[in-house]
């Protein structure tokens, strides 16, 4: 099995409305995104996909992240934690994986850090 991981970053603000304590009040993060992608066959040239395709894909998931609050995101419905954002970023990939010419049963998981020690994953299975 291959693995193949892709990394990007986004600036964002948020609060968590069901949380009691200093994430309750609006703040933000600098976030990471980890992008994986797995499979058991390569193309003719010898990749899984291409690593331009799959950064190309998650850049325009990022930009409706980017230096917003993600609170005003309808998915998120006032609680975006790093969990659902995790769940937000894998799904939105996926739809845009056929357009972006990148078979979507590769996508395996996406990973996202609020801080360099803290990081939530989604993962397909």
């Amino acid at each position: 099995m291959y693995t193949l991981r892709v990394e990007a970053e986004f600036a964002a603000a948020h609060y968590l409305s069901h949380y009691h304590g200093k994430c309750e009040k609006l703040h933000g993060h600098n976030y990471r995104v980890r992008l994986f992608l797995r499979g058991s066959i390569l193309d003719s040239g010898g990749m899984l996909a291409d690593f331009g395709q799959v950064k190309g894909v998650l850049r325009d998931v990022l930009a409706v992240l980017d230096h917003n609050n993600l609170n005003d995101i309808e998915s998120f419905k006032n609680d975006p934690s790093a969990e659902r954002i995790a769940r937000y970023i894998f799904d939105e990939v996926l739809k845009r994986f056929p357009s972006g010419g990148l078979d979507p049963d590769l996508l395996y998981a996406a990973e996202v850090f609020e801080t360099p020690r803290s990081m939530a994953r989604y993962t397909r299975d």
